[in-house]
């Protein structure tokens, strides 16, 4: 072999050294890059030439090329990102219900300074004094204020129980805009990654950026991944394909207008008429829709939904994984009242709608018990199809077929009625003689006059009725499907927290309560069944609470349940961020810099290059005197 050969051989290791220490150099620099990965050095021997063969010696003789800089690889863990990716994704599920409620409990306790609580105990303070004195106009008018007080607080509460809702809307369609955007990139960076690696280099950085996008794209949302050969990553997103060739089927999402929630959906599994008149190609590359409309398209999202939550939280069926789900679980689909108790199982994954419910439950139930104690007191009365009075069933006939005319009847309906005639006394009757009422709806009435003729002028209560959901249609009470206008014009007629106020009147003139019976007497009875509608057990939080409560402890059992379901929530989100934490460790042993190892290295290839260095000087020492001897 020349000291030519020799020489090459030198500047072989200088090279594959200096490379050697580049990759180690750029490890240390990285170490606290978010996302890094630390690269290693793979070295392999150049070709050999073979000097002889004889058959007696153990191998060939040969006489290496030296060593060449092959590689700088990636040291990942397929299956430790793939557990990381997946248990962060829980750990987001569960932080979205803990911060959720943790907000709904601060709301619950404390009202600029002042709790809901209070309000309660003030307005029940006001009520037991009412009933030690009845016809004191002091007591009476502490009630009406109190009440209005108590009215106002609750509607504080639910406004910003809705407002958090209404900011819960917002971070789901800022975290749909940040998907898409991660789409997008993830398509560039492939396409980075393809042109680079056709030749003999590795796009690490590239692949770098997009390990962190895949880390980052796990906590919005459950995915699956898979690279091809060519290095090109294809994603899902619950199972539909998000990234796939040189396509990214970006997430839209449709705007409730009756509500404004956003409700993301794909829309190249939605089918889609043309408007009339419209062109089926007209569509614009806006994600927001409303009601499904599309420029000229109008999409049906029946079975394009990302996320199907009527499936039941689980950690087996995948269902607790991903922000964006949780966001629209805590979210719901519209603002819950007290009708939507009934309808339990279908809002009590939603964490604000199960919260809006209960609490408006506790409100209409109080409401609507002080105005029935009220209104027996006046002298109203229930007429059906079962009144054995003929005046009674004459009236309610009378009643009937006016509904039937305006295909308001359904069977089984009643009437409370209440007479509409001027006695000279007028008890519990309002200004215009209506039965009086402490809390009203703000946009209807309370009962409406109806003059039946030879029967006489009655007032009759506006009942509260919903349609019912029958086989997953809203239908009316004789099964006519309900539109979602009509749905709303139901909501009128509700004694809900948005839709209640305190009687003006009353307010105006508390004397209007009076308490004083025809002899003069203190209708002591009517007070007493005021502090009743307090004291007695016959509320419960919702269907699956079988514990019956009063008014108060129905209060302080929402708030405790509310502050149990933080800490069950708080206690599965710390144990996933431990399991996140140990999965995050383990990935970090494998893919992490270490400073302590790179410096070994560091130390190591500098010692081969100072040796390659000293081999060099060697061979052209040996040459300088070959030259200067034989020359």
């Amino acid at each position: 072999m020349s000291l030519w050969s020799d020489l090459s051989l030198g500047v072989s290791g200088l090279q594959a050294s200096t490379n050697a220490l580049n990759t180690v150099a750029h490890n240390i620099t990285n170490a606290d890059t978010e996302g890094y990965t630390r690269q290693q050095v793979e070295l392999d021997d150049r070709r050999y030439i073979t000097i002889s063969k004889t058959g007696s010696a153990i191998s060939y003789q040969q006489t290496g090329l030296g060593v060449y800089y092959s590689n700088a690889k990636q040291v990942r863990d397929y299956f430790l990102d793939k557990t990381y990716r997946a248990e962060l994704g829980r750990q987001e599920f569960y932080a979205v219900s803990k911060n959720t409620l943790n907000e709904v409990e601060d709301l619950l306790g404390e009202l600029n300074g002042a709790s809901f609580q209070e309000s309660l105990s003030d307005l029940w303070t006001s009520v037991q004094e009412l009933s030690k004195d009845p016809c004191n106009s002091v007591t009476q008018g502490t009630l009406i204020s109190e009440a209005s007080e108590f009215l106002e607080r609750a509607k504080s509460v639910y406004s910003d129980i809705s407002g958090y809702q209404d900011n819960i809307n917002y971070q789901v369609l800022q975290d749909v805009k940040t998907i898409n955007s991660y789409g997008k990139e993830i398509l560039e960076l492939n396409s980075a990654i393809q042109k680079i690696e056709l030749g003999q280099e590795r796009a690490n950085d590239f692949r770098d950026r997009r390990n962190l996008i895949l880390d980052k794209l796990s906590e919005l949302c459950n995915i699956s991944y898979k690279e091809d050969q060519y290095g090109s990553v294809s994603v899902q997103i619950e199972g539909e394909d998000f990234v796939k060739g040189s396509l990214c089927y970006e997430m839209w999402v449709d705007i409730d207008s009756q509500t404004g929630f956003y409700t993301p959906y794909w829309p190249q599994n939605s089918d889609y008429t043309v408007a009339e008149g419209g062109d089926r190609n007209n569509t614009d590359d806006s994600i927001i829709s409303t009601d499904g409309k599309k420029g000229d398209r109008i999409y049906d999202l029946r079975s394009a939904r990302v996320f199907n939550l009527s499936k039941a939280i689980s950690t087996e069926a995948g269902t607790d994984v991903g922000k964006l789900r949780s966001l629209l679980y805590a979210r719901g689909d519209h603002r819950a009242d007290y009708t939507d108790i009934q309808y339990y199982d279908e809002i009590k994954d939603s964490v604000l709608m199960n919260i809006q419910a209960e609490f408006d439950q506790l409100v209409h139930s109080l409401m609507t018990s002080v105005n029935g104690v009220l209104e027996t007191a006046a002298g109203v009365r229930t007429v059906s199809e079962d009144s054995t009075d003929p005046a009674d069933a004459a009236i309610y006939n009378a009643l009937k077929a006016l509904d039937e005319a305006e295909g308001k009847w359904h069977a089984g309906k009643e009437y409370r009625i209440y007479k509409d005639e001027d006695d000279g006394f007028n008890y519990m009757e309002d200004t215009s003689g209506a039965p009086l009422q402490l809390f009203r709806k703000a946009t209807t009435d309370g009962y409406t006059r109806y003059d039946l003729g030879a029967n006489g002028a009655y007032w009759v209560y506006n009942e509260e009725e919903m349609p019912s959901v029958v086989n997953g249609r809203v239908v009316d009470s004789n099964g006519n499907p309900v539109d979602r206008n009509t749905l709303r014009e139901y909501k009128k007629n509700l004694y809900t927290i948005s839709n209640s106020v305190v009687n003006q009147e009353l307010l105006q003139t508390p004397s209007l309560l009076g308490l004083r019976l025809r002899d003069g007497s203190e209708d002591v009875a009517t007070a007493n069944a005021i502090k009743k509608v307090f004291t007695e057990e016959k509320y419960s939080l919702n269907p699956n609470v079988i514990k019956k409560v009063n008014i108060n402890e129905y209060y302080s059992d929402l708030v405790s349940q509310v502050s149990n379901s933080g800490y069950m929530y708080n206690s599965i989100y710390e144990n996933q961020a431990k399991t996140v934490s140990a999965a995050e460790s383990a990935r970090d042993q494998v893919e992490a810099v270490s400073s302590d190892e790179e410096l070994n290295n560091m130390i190591k290839f500098q010692s081969a290059y100072n040796a390659s260095s000293r081999f060099i000087n060697v061979v052209d020492e040996m040459m300088e005197h070959l030259l200067t001897s034989l020359g």
